[in-house]
């Protein structure tokens, strides 16, 4: 199954300047649950931002850049989506994890979305979740959160499944 992760804002804003549009702990940590053990795919500039390498999860990197290498055991380097599906085994979960190219490329062929829904509309947001048709996708779970100590906006995490009726 493939699946798309990610926080969104009211706009569906995803990121700035290469860096989600604000840190949410529990989101992070939501984020290492889902993921852990499976294998996320995401852009080079995606892969980049990240700290390091991700312990536990393999990360497939897609870029049009030809002689773009890593060496590390844990990632694999792409050239195409279609490559990126051909190696994908059936009754594994992928998790896509951003850029917006990447969202785009794999929202016709994902089986739900993971979205941090975050109550806030963020200035200079200059990356953007697709859009994506709501009445295809059935909302199976909601947990709202509010503003406390260590959080500083109200958000949600939604978990959406596709339709097939």
């Amino acid at each position: 199954m493939i699946h798309l992760i990610a926080a969104v804002d009211r706009n569906g804003g995803i990121g700035k300047d290469n860096d989600l549009l604000c840190h949410i702990s529990a989101d992070l940590k939501r984020f290492k649950s889902l993921t852990m053990g499976h294998t996320m795919l995401m852009g080079r500039k995606t892969f980049e931002s990240l700290p390091g390498v991700l312990p536990g999860r393999p990360h497939w990197v897609l870029t049009h850049q030809k002689d773009y290498s890593v060496s590390h055991d844990a990632v694999t380097i792409f050239h195409s989506v279609e490559a990126m599906q051909q190696a994908m085994e059936a009754g594994e979960d992928y998790f896509v994890i951003g850029g917006a190219s990447m969202y785009e490329a794999f929202l016709p062929l994902a089986d739900s979305l993971y979205l941090t829904e975050i109550d806030e509309a963020f200035d200079g947001a200059d990356t953007f979740f697709p859009a994506w048709k709501k009445d295809e996708w059935e909302e199976q779970n909601r947990e709202l959160h509010r503003p406390d100590g260590r959080e500083k906006y109200s958000f949600s995490f939604v978990h959406y499944v596709r339709r097939f009726d």
